[in-house]
């Protein structure tokens, strides 16, 4: 009787085990659901994007003018100063010979009739910038000798040492953007190049004509757009919603084929702006629907749900 009695709860200790183990196989067999990845959704656009580069060019005024004695003498006064506008035709200097200066009026006390006065008075031939004096009231000077410098205000322009590997961008950039550390923006056309190039920098320098009006320093570096490529029409997406690789060699976006999925679509890349990228293959319908957050490191076919 005691042995039926522990074979009979050892058949119930049996069961119970085996009941436990179904019991969890059926519970680990449960399907979860997918997760699913709040996503936000735009369009394709089409806009107009250029690629560009970007060099430096420097100004410089190419037309200089020197103020030269016509008599040899002693400068008896002068209105040259460095820095100062002057106008065409403007009074700079005044000589006085040598022999006026030691005689004085007497010529003219003995005959009022002669109005000798020895004093010879030398003007600007042009409008512009005096950049340089060299002499001083009460200096002698011998004829021909140079009083001062004018840069032509009319001469100004923009030379840019452009990497001859840049040469053909030339041709389709005949006017350029220049723009000023200040923010000052002003449009330069090409005037004409140096026929040679630096061998070492391996540069040709070309001549950028500018408008005169406003008063540039020499030599101040201004930056100088060329384009390289321009797409008046191009398909553009948000930079977030293109993505890439570690090397950057393939790119896809994340497409709703619903409003619950999204699928891998392998795209080339074009033209890139500070904002936007321009998708050349393939063309997207204006409906279709790119994932530009929540995008990155989700699979393909993944589930997803649009937020508003």
């Amino acid at each position: 009787m005691k042995c039926d009695l522990n074979f009979l709860c050892s058949c119930i200790a049996a069961l119970l085990i085996i009941s436990g183990c179904n019991h969890s196989e059926s519970a680990d067999t449960v399907d979860e659901p997918s997760p699913v990845t709040p996503v936000q959704v735009t369009t394709v656009q089409d806009s107009s994007l250029a690629e560009s580069v970007e060099l430096s060019a420097v100004s410089a005024y190419l037309e200089k003018s020197f103020v030269k004695a016509n008599i040899n003498g002693y400068i008896q006064s002068t209105q040259a100063v460095m820095g100062k506008q002057v106008g065409s035709h403007q009074l700079l200097f005044s000589l006085i010979t040598k022999e006026a200066k030691s005689i004085g009026n007497s010529v003219n006390k003995l005959d009022a009739g002669f109005k000798f006065s020895g004093i010879s008075n030398i003007r600007a031939d042009q409008a512009g910038t005096i950049v340089q004096v060299n002499h001083q009231k009460g200096d002698y000077v011998q004829d021909g000798e140079a009083l001062a410098t004018i840069s032509n205000r009319n001469s100004l322009v923009f030379l840019l040492d452009l990497p001859y590997e840049y040469n053909r961008l030339i041709n389709q950039n005949k006017t350029v953007d220049i723009l000023l550390p200040d923010g000052t923006k002003m449009n330069g056309t090409v005037s004409g190049t140096m026929p040679s190039v630096d061998s070492v920098a391996q540069t040709q320098r070309y001549i950028l004509k500018v408008s005169a009006g406003k008063n540039i320093p020499e030599g101040l570096i201004a930056k100088v757009r060329l384009t390289k490529v321009n797409h008046a029409q191009a398909q553009v997406l948000p930079k977030s919603a293109v993505l890439a690789n570690v090397t950057e060699d393939e790119f896809w976006v994340m497409k709703l084929i619903n409003d619950s999925t999204a699928v891998k679509v392998k795209v080339k890349k074009g033209i890139e702006s500070q904002q936007t990228i321009e998708v050349l293959e393939p063309r997207f319908s204006k409906n279709d629907r790119i994932i530009t957050s929540g995008n990155y490191g989700i699979a393909d076919t993944a589930k997803v749900k649009i937020q508003y």
